[in-house]
């Protein structure tokens, strides 16, 4: 008997932990570290370090809601707020780690799960109603799993599509399962704000508010050719998304990257070219490292300088031969970089690349040029595998012995990446 699968009602999970670094430092601390507090009960935020300038607002507790303590602004500001407020470092290898066992739980309900970030999937669960029940059944299953076996909480969002599966998912929290089919937009979605709707930021909110829209239901019910005059091609999306229409499907694999890049903040203010330049350095070994693992080269590299007054200029250049050899990565930015800066001391510096191309390597010869590139090529690909087998710091360019710039820089600084729990102390 054939099936006729339109007919089928599809069903969109949406899965999201609840303050997700915050929780799982919390579960890590109570569970494995012998912590009585738990984090999640109190004042309490996951913050960069203020000395390495990283200042700022990772996660939240419920509690620090309270307080109108927002993920994004700066530890200053929160603590402004609420002087007592309690901030532990960030640690993104447990985090990474916790990521992954909530996704291998996922993975056990459905083939197809999409990881959106981190802390938050997308899962189709259409069809599997034999298997896991009707779907509140199901996500309450899989909500309590989650939690009994991992120690932290996560709201689901239900729907026929993955919009109006997010938007559930934001209701009421923690550790809720909530609905948003489409006859339910009207009660339960229309009366929201308009901020809160998906895709719209704060500056399209302040446009919106001169529309004179103020919830998503107005926003419904407004005419898709005024906002498209207003907010351009956005202002059809948004207009969609508030009517709840979303074509968009469940991605198990990930799309190939358009492009690669990194960028850090600098523990100090830069206003030399030549530390600048070592900064560079260290950006291109992981850019370079990163493209190489993909197989991939990039056409199109770019330089981003933001400055100590917060300014941000950027400035990129078209490559004869797309490339992915960290010494021509490197130059190709440090040219970037002298046509770019303007001598104002530096805060933080990145690399991009884009038109990334896969194969292998076409390069046309110029007679001009007596670079070995197949030399370099062999090069990076040794010292790729030495790091990979003994870690990273197993190799490292002179330029970097006894320099305070850590030689592969960029993405989750190290700090970030563990912390001496001995030497903060967990009550």
């Amino acid at each position: 008997m054939e099936i006729n699968m339109s007919k089928i009602q599809k069903v969109i999970f949406h899965i999201d932990v609840n303050s997700a670094f915050l929780a799982w430092e919390a579960t890590y601390r109570l569970h494995h570290l012998g912590g009585k507090t738990d984090l999640r009960k109190q004042v309490s935020v996951v913050g960069g370090d203020m000395a390495m300038r990283h200042g700022i607002i990772l996660a939240k507790s419920i509690p620090a809601k309270k307080y109108r303590i927002k993920t994004g602004e700066t530890i200053v500001e929160a603590k402004q707020k609420c002087p007592n407020l309690i901030l532990v470092p960030p640690n993104y290898g447990l985090y990474e780690q916790c990521s992954k066992a909530f996704m291998d739980i996922l993975r056990q309900y459905s083939p197809d799960v999409e990881q959106y970030s981190i802390d938050e999937a997308f899962v189709d669960m259409t069809g599997t109603e034999k298997l896991w029940g009707d779907p509140i059944t199901a996500a309450n299953g899989m909500k309590d799993r989650i939690r009994d076996t991992l120690g932290f909480t996560v709201n689901i969002g239900i729907s026929e599509n993955k919009l109006l599966a997010k938007m559930a998912s934001d209701f009421q929290k923690p550790d809720q399962v909530h609905t948003l089919w489409k006859e339910e937009i009207p009660s339960k979605m229309w009366p929201l704000p308009v901020s809160d709707l998906f895709f719209v930021g704060r500056a399209t909110t302040k446009k919106l508010f001169k529309l004179g829209i103020q919830s998503i239901g107005d926003l419904a019910h407004s005419d898709p050719a005024l906002l498209k005059i207003h907010l351009k091609k956005h202002g059809e999306v948004i207009w969609a998304f508030a009517n709840g229409m979303d074509v968009s499907v469940v991605q198990p694999e990930a799309p190939a990257n358009k492009g690669y890049g990194n960028s850090t903040t600098i523990a100090f203010d830069v206003s030399d070219a030549s530390t600048a330049k070592l900064v560079l350095l260290a950006l291109a070994e992981t850019v370079g490292t990163r493209l190489r693992a993909a197989k991939v080269r990039a056409e199109v590299i770019a330089v981003g300088i933001k400055s100590h007054d917060l300014s941000y200029a950027s400035h990129q250049m078209t490559l004869q031969n797309a490339t992915n050899i960290t010494t021509e990565i490197h130059r190709c930015a440090c040219r970037l970089f002298d046509e770019l800066w303007d001598g104002t001391a530096i805060r933080h510096l990145g690399i991009h690349t884009s038109r990334v191309k896969d194969g292998m390597d076409m390069r046309q010869i110029d007679m001009f040029d007596t670079t070995d590139y197949v030399k370099l090529e062999k090069m990076d690909a040794a010292v790729d595998q030495i790091r990979k087998r003994y870690g990273i710091d197993s190799v490292m360019r002179a330029a970097f012995v006894g320099s305070p710039i850590d030689h592969m820089s960029g993405g989750i600084s190290r700090e970030k990446r563990t912390v001496d729990y001995k030497k903060i102390g967990v009550e």
